[in-house]
């Protein structure tokens, strides 16, 4: 995904920001502090057990320690593993109910405190001048933290292969006739350097293969950073069964193995030209900024693949060396991993680029959707166009919400997708 799901988490620092992060660092364990201490307290007052409230003491801080452990020991050289990817999913699902628990005790000791004063202001006396927290307020905290704590425990456990099929039918005056009809699988975003299931794995290959689509299309980041990563899932992956008019990828920003330091240049040429190798390995042809003409019934239209382009990443992409030799009227189809490459670049091009198929935000592997009614993630701060379909006059890019997971080890609300469009002349 994205570099703001890299490392450690979430936050890109600027070299301004850099300046400031003692401070942030001090910050962070202030409130990290606080948030331990209301829990404790909460914990402590909802619970008649004597020792309950030591024991989970006891066991977030072992969960705390491995945490910083964990990120204390990360290699970077070898980027994200396993370990880092267990430590991000207990931060997370350890930190978020703590921090709300926090706001909620917070601000009942800030009404203790006003109540205090204006009792002491109107003479009142009481041998305390704060009352007993009130059992009530703490079973309410750790009510509402429950929510967020089983919702990122299920995505941990359940949700990151909570693998869905997601259709969407895309129509065009101006498709072939002989197209009409026309589908179209696409999966994004594989990072097969986080499975752990390879039953799960098998699973959503089959559902590939059930669609039977007319084309089969990879919208790139097929590891988080080593070609090794993808050695062991090679024989499943090659069970995605050939399509009639065949089955294409292009690189996505993780391919490019650039979030690590490596021992040498050399080192990480050759780890890149083996992941160009890997898309092969698995029966995708790999478009390196080129197109493929797709014929039938005496008609045709244009495939183009990109390398990556991102408004805040790597830009390998040439929109006008891969369209090169096309007409303006032609049909095309672009494969570009990062939406933003759509709304800087593509959209307003003359290029006439019908469809653009991307990837990239995984929906941030945490949101809301109701389908038709409601849709929510915090990466739509980020991109404009972040999951599913989205058109700017008559044309038209589908955003795959991703096959994988990145940095946090589950998905909560967004699930993985495999993407099958249909289009139609109309």
């Amino acid at each position: 995904m994205a570099r703001f799901m890299m490392s450690p988490s979430v936050i890109i620092f600027t070299t301004h920001m850099r300046q400031f992060f003692p401070l942030i660092l001090i910050i962070i364990a202030v409130v990290a502090v606080l948030a331990e201490f209301y829990t404790f307290q909460a914990v402590r007052v909802s619970t008649k057990s004597r020792w309950a409230p030591w024991i989970f003491l006891a066991i977030s801080l072992l969960i705390t320690a491995y945490i910083v452990y964990s990120f204390m020991h990360f290699d970077r050289r070898q980027g994200q593993n396993k370990q880092s990817l267990l430590a991000i999913g207990l931060l997370l699902i350890t930190l978020v109910p703590k921090l709300i628990i926090l706001i909620v005790m917070l601000g009942e000791d800030i009404l203790r405190f006003i109540g205090g004063c204006v009792r002491a202001f109107a003479g009142q006396r009481r041998q305390d001048f704060l009352p007993e927290r009130r059992r009530f307020v703490s079973l309410t905290a750790l009510g509402i933290a429950a929510i967020p704590f089983l919702s990122l425990l299920y995505g941990m456990t359940k949700g990151k292969y909570n693998f869905k099929v997601r259709k969407s039918t895309i129509t065009f005056p101006d498709l072939p006739e002989a197209f009409d009809g026309f589908t179209i699988t696409q999966i994004s975003d594989v990072h097969s350097g986080s499975f752990d299931d390879p039953e799960k794995i098998s699973y959503a290959i089959d559902l590939i293969n059930q669609q039977t689509s007319d084309l089969i299309l990879f919208t790139g980041d097929i590891v988080n950073t080593h070609a090794t990563e993808m050695y062991p899932w090679i024989e499943t992956f090659n069970r995605i069964e050939s399509a009639p008019m065949g089955k294409y990828s292009v690189l996505g920003n993780h391919d490019y193995g650039e979030y690590i330091e490596w021992p040498s240049q050399k080192d990480k040429d050759d780890n890149f030209a083996a992941i160009k190798n890997l898309y092969g390995d698995i029966g995708f042809k790999l478009l390196l900024n080129e197109h493929v003409k797709l014929q039938k019934g005496g008609q045709e239209i244009a495939l183009v693949g990109v390398e990556n382009w991102g408004h805040n990443f790597k830009k390998a992409g040439d929109l006008h060396k891969a369209t090169n030799g096309l007409k303006t009227e032609d049909f095309k189809i672009l494969m570009s991993h990062d939406p933003s490459h759509w709304e800087y670049e593509v959209k307003g091009s003359d290029k006439n680029i019908h469809l653009t198929l991307s990837g990239h935000t995984h929906g941030f592997q945490f949101g809301i959707e109701i389908p038709g009614f409601f849709q929510w993630s915090p990466v739509q701060y980020v991109y404009k166009q972040w999951a599913g379909l989205y058109e700017h006059v008559g044309r038209y890019i589908y955003v795959n919400r991703g096959f994988g997971f990145h940095a946090y080890p589950g998905r909560v609300g967004i699930w993985p997708e495999i993407t099958v469009l249909t289009l139609k002349k109309g």
